[in-house]
């Protein structure tokens, strides 16, 4: 479970940074993924992470259906609130926050990325992208099924020991991918099967905004992400350039931009502290950074932020 004594902030960090936390669930878990319930969650931390709310990044996904009561929980600095049918999903590189418990009841699932077959996850790329919504409202057809086969899942998680561990785990994997498919016919998400389909640069591509979602604030050059990947930083832009006919430093300096937009609008943040968050070494080269590309500066961008929205 994602909790505050497992997941602390990396030594090193600074003042205003966003930890990032890592998977670690309960000893004789197997195979990166763990189901509880979110009033389990609540009822199991007294305090921690909403008193005070601690915000933070995920390396996994996490998704709550909320069978009774609402959930409030903020992604990406904006407060979601999640109904009854509804379900949250924070995925990998997510800005998260929780509220303080409230009535909220419903499965609870945390998964690594690769417990998905590779051909499963190229299927579900539209539900699992990082532009995905947060807050899916599945057909009401869809419904009654998902909880129910989120409540299998569960029973299967709690079940270790009945079963050879390899029949379990691949038992818990089919719930879990039989869920996301199901999930994915919720509106707002492309038709699965619609995005890139499986050459080696599209995989690539996919790869490089799954590395980038983790990193984009320490890593900033194109030969980075082609270390990370394994690959020529001529293979990563060339992967890059087919899918979006943008350079990879073009798509890293879009995705530092858009955490900075969100951070001095709905964060608040100082121009200081989201330079240091973002990794530049002087205030002042952020904010020729940042002028360069909105026409503002960062004061004077979330100056007129905040008067939008008074």
């Amino acid at each position: 479970m994602m909790v505050d004594k497992r997941h602390t902030a990396p030594s090193g960090s600074v003042a205003g940074a966003i930890p990032l936390y890592g998977f670690q669930p309960p000893v004789g878990t197997p195979y990166g993924l763990e189901v509880s319930t979110v009033e389990d969650f609540f009822a199991q931390h007294d305090d921690w992470p909403w008193n005070p709310p601690r915000p933070g990044r995920a390396t996994f996904h996490y998704l709550i259906a909320v069978t009774e009561g609402e959930l409030r929980h903020d992604v990406d600095h904006v407060t979601r609130t999640v109904a009854p049918g509804q379900w949250l999903w924070v995925r990998p590189g997510h800005a998260l926050c929780w509220h303080p418990p409230g009535t909220a009841r419903g499965p609870f699932i945390l998964f690594e990325p690769d417990v998905l077959r590779p051909d499963l996850a190229r299927l579900l790329a539209p539900l699992t992208a990082h532009d995905a919504p947060a807050v899916l409202s599945p057909h009401p057809d869809d419904t009654a099924r998902l909880q129910q086969t989120a409540l299998q899942l569960l029973d299967e998680h709690r079940a270790l020991g009945r079963r050879p561990l390899d029949i379990h785990h691949a038992l818990r994997r089919s719930l879990l991918e039989s869920l996301l498919l199901r999930l994915a016919n919720s509106p707002g998400i492309a038709p699965v099967g619609t995005a890139t389909a499986g050459t080696g640069h599209a995989d690539r591509y996919g790869r490089f905004l799954d590395a980038l979602e983790l990193h984009f604030r320490e890593l900033h050059q194109a030969a980075d992400y082609a270390e990370l990947l394994g690959c020529s930083v001529r293979t990563l832009s060339r992967a890059a350039r087919d899918a979006t006919g943008k350079g990879v430093r073009e798509l890293i300096d879009e995705r530092r931009l858009l955490e900075a937009r969100r951070l001095l609008r709905t964060a608040r943040w100082d121009a200081r502290t989201v330079a240091v968050h973002l990794g530049f070494t002087d205030p002042a080269n952020f904010g020729r950074f940042f002028r360069d590309r909105t026409g503002l500066t960062p004061a004077a961008f979330a100056a007129r932020a905040a008067s939008a929205h008074g």
